[in-house]
């Protein structure tokens, strides 16, 4: 099992430094400057906030769904970051390319990451047409954050997996 392990960390340093590597692209790594924010508290949480402020049903009721997935999203982000502290790769891997000034709490999971998934599922399920919008948008905050050096690709497969979930529950228990 441990070799196992070990095999799969290699692995997922080998594909953090292929994506990582791409840093000094200057086009990419302003547009991962950017979209990365669209992960971030103000940004999900001012989404969710001014759509049920400002829309009708049923966009008011699906904002309720990625709100209260939002929240419930980031408990167990919470517990995980804090039971399994993993130090972000630009603390372990030699020559990661990263932001001046990087995030310096633990790595695993992205909360970035679970919470754009975790707004845009139940729009995603209530709107199947915003696919082709908020699909790429989230992958690209998710892949933003292995560009910018703060997040292993484990890290941000763990967001998706608790973003996309914590949608689906929501939407199901809170949505049209």
């Amino acid at each position: 099992m441990g070799r196992l392990l070990n095999q799969l960390y290699q692995f997922e340093c080998k594909l953090f430094k292929l994506i990582n590597s791409h840093f000094e692209r200057k086009g990419l790594n302003v547009y991962f400057r950017y979209v990365t924010h669209l992960g971030g508290a103000v940004f999900s949480i001012a989404t969710c906030l001014m759509l049920m402020l400002f829309f009708n049903e049923p966009v008011k009721t699906v904002a309720l769904a990625s709100s209260a997935a939002l929240f419930f999203s980031h408990i167990p982000v919470f517990i995980v970051k804090r039971i399994y502290p993993r130090r972000r790769p630009y603390l372990t891997l030699f020559e990661t390319k990263v932001l001046e000034n990087p995030l310096t709490d633990h790595s695993f999971p992205s909360g970035h990451t679970t919470a754009v998934f975790s707004v845009a599922t139940p729009f995603l399920l209530f709107f199947p047409a915003l696919t082709w919008i908020l699909l790429p948008l989230a992958f690209s905050v998710a892949l933003s954050r292995i560009f910018l050096g703060l997040h292993y690709p484990s890290d941000v497969l763990a967001g998706i997996v608790l973003g996309a979930s914590a949608g689906t529950i929501c939407f199901v228990a809170f949505g049209p």
